[in-house]
Formats: C-alpha cells, structure tokens, sequence
C-alpha cells in the first residue's frame, strides 16, 4: 500500500467517525427536545449511521 493510499484510507475513518458523531449528538439533543419521539429518532440515527459506516467500508476496501 502507498503512502497516498494510507492518507486516505485515514480520512475515510476520520470522516466516517465524525458523521457518526455528529448523528449520535444531534439523535440525543433531539430525544431531549421531544422524548415522545425517541423510537422514530432511534430509528433514523441507526439508518444513518450504518450508510456512513457502509460507504466508509466501501471505500476503505476500494483503497485497500
């Protein structure tokens, strides 16, 4: 593997993990805000993060 191959294979986890984050955070906020609708809440951060983390495998096995 190449060192140009290994920078972005770090950046795609970097990207990967911030997304996430930033999901969790914004799925907790919004459950405070309106805890009635903490299922459909859960439901759509679990979605979500799993395309980030789908397209972020996708693209490290593309590197790789």
């Amino acid at each position: 593997m190449e060192i140009p191959a290994i920078v972005g294979a770090g950046l795609v986890v970097i990207g990967a993990g911030i997304g996430i984050g930033r999901i969790g955070g914004s799925a907790m906020e919004a459950i405070a805000r309106q805890p009635e609708a903490t299922n459909k809440i859960q439901t759509a951060m679990l979605i979500a993060a799993a395309l980030i983390e789908g397209i972020g495998f996708a693209a490290l096995f593309a590197v790789g």
